[in-house]
């Protein structure tokens, strides 16, 4: 079967179908007896998972093989995920003990769909394949298991659920599933929060819940992953900080957004792709000194963004080494004084002197332009040697060097 040859269903034969399992019987019967695309029968991921499936799995009727987990496995899959518990570790437990009167389970997957955590209850007589499923070490990816919602969500990045027949094997009829991506500092899959449950329906808006607590944990990843990033919270609403529901975005110390988390990139309007869209005095309508002054009051800030918007906004700085710059003791005069190192570390060292309220405290701008010019003289004029020495992009470089001459 090719998909190519697929044509439109027939739609009188839709009318035929009024329950939910009747249109996946019969997309699956168009689909897998009769070469027929089901459009509208079956949500378009679950469509494109299937015909992925049909490339690798022949038999849809075949016992899925679950591999036995080794110690050497577990401890390495264990071990390469050990961030991502960290941070995902409290929101589980919150899960889990919501959960505790059903039967589902709270599953975590890494980016190649290998379960990393799994809800450590005992599964019941009802559920042969979760019993078989629901181990850490486990690879539920689409490859291995076929159409499955962490499967797909491993190969597209998107949020979705499968139900019942939806599931490519037969075997897994029986299964709901509901699942959401993670992200990671640089945009990638970082891992999947599923909800399963065998053989009973969820009785409550899964997708809704899996969507919330991913969110979070994704939240949580971003923060944790920074390092000499400024981080801001930032909403409409002052009450929506703290929540799933904020914006964050990490502004890296040459004044240019690292990341930002989806609420972030739709407060914003967009998601800068190029380097050069990524400035934060362009995005924000607000120069980087600014920002870190904000990071010397606790309680949140209202600000105007460049488009427009009024949100309230919460800054807070660390440096690599897990420095809290919102607390930090201010540089003594003396120090401030000393030569700081040609690298980019050092451009968030003007933060402590930034928090310094006597007249000798340098301004983050004279400190930046101080370092790019002994930058420069150093190499000779040399401004991709500075660039590079200070390991940030030419462009940057320029921007910084017309700035101060307008």
């Amino acid at each position: 079967m090719t998909i190519e040859t697929f044509g439109t269903a027939d739609a009188p034969r839709q009318l035929f179908a009024s329950t939910p399992a009747q249109r996946v019987a019969l997309a699956r019967q168009q689909f897998f007896e009769e070469g027929v695309r089901p459009s509208g029968l079956i949500g378009e991921a679950v469509l494109q998972s299937w015909m992925r499936c049909t490339r690798t799995h022949a038999d849809r009727q075949r016992i899925v093989p679950f591999d036995a987990v080794t110690p050497s496995r577990l401890h390495a899959t264990l071990a390469r995920n050990r961030e991502l518990l960290d941070v995902a570790r409290q929101e589980l437990g919150q899960m889990e003990h919501a959960l505790a009167g059903t039967d589902c389970r709270v599953i975590l997957t890494d980016r190649e769909g290998v379960v990393v955590h799994v809800t450590q209850q005992p599964c019941a007589g009802h559920q042969p394949v979760l019993r078989k499923t629901a181990r850490v070490g486990v690879n539920i990816s689409e490859r291995i298991v076929g159409t499955t919602a962490p499967g797909i969500v491993a190969s597209t990045g998107q949020a979705c659920t499968v139900d019942g027949a939806e599931h490519y094997f037969d075997v897994l009829r029986e299964m709901q599933c509901a699942a959401a991506p993670i992200r990671d500092v640089t945009g990638r899959l970082a891992g999947v929060l599923d909800l399963t449950i065998e053989a009973r329906r969820f009785g409550f808006d899964a997708a809704s819940m899996v969507a919330l607590y991913a969110t979070t944990i994704e939240n949580r990843l971003l923060q944790a992953q920074s390092r000499d990033h400024l981080i801001l919270r930032f909403q409409a609403s002052p009450k929506l900080l703290g929540t799933p529901l904020e914006a964050l975005a990490g502004i890296a110390p040459d004044g240019t957004i690292a990341w930002l988390n989806n609420a972030g990139a739709r407060l914003l309007g967009r998601l800068p792709e190029a380097a050069d869209e990524r400035d934060v005095e362009c995005l924000l309508g607000h120069d980087l000194a600014s920002l870190l002054r904000l990071g010397r009051r606790e309680s949140a800030q209202p600000l105007r963004l460049a488009s427009g918007l009024g949100v309230w906004v919460q800054a807070h700085l660390k440096r690599a080494d897990g420095v809290d710059f919102q607390h930090a003791v201010a540089m003594s005069s003396v120090q401030a004084s000393t030569p700081v190192a040609h690298s980019v570390d050092a451009a968030t060292a003007p933060a402590l002197e930034a928090a310094t309220d006597g007249p000798h405290a340098e301004t983050l701008q004279e400190h930046s332009r101080k370092l790019i010019e002994e930058t420069l003289a150093a190499h000779g004029g040399n401004v991709s040697q500075a660039a590079r020495q200070l390991n940030v992009s030419r462009g940057t470089l320029y921007r910084r060097m017309r700035g101060w001459t307008s």
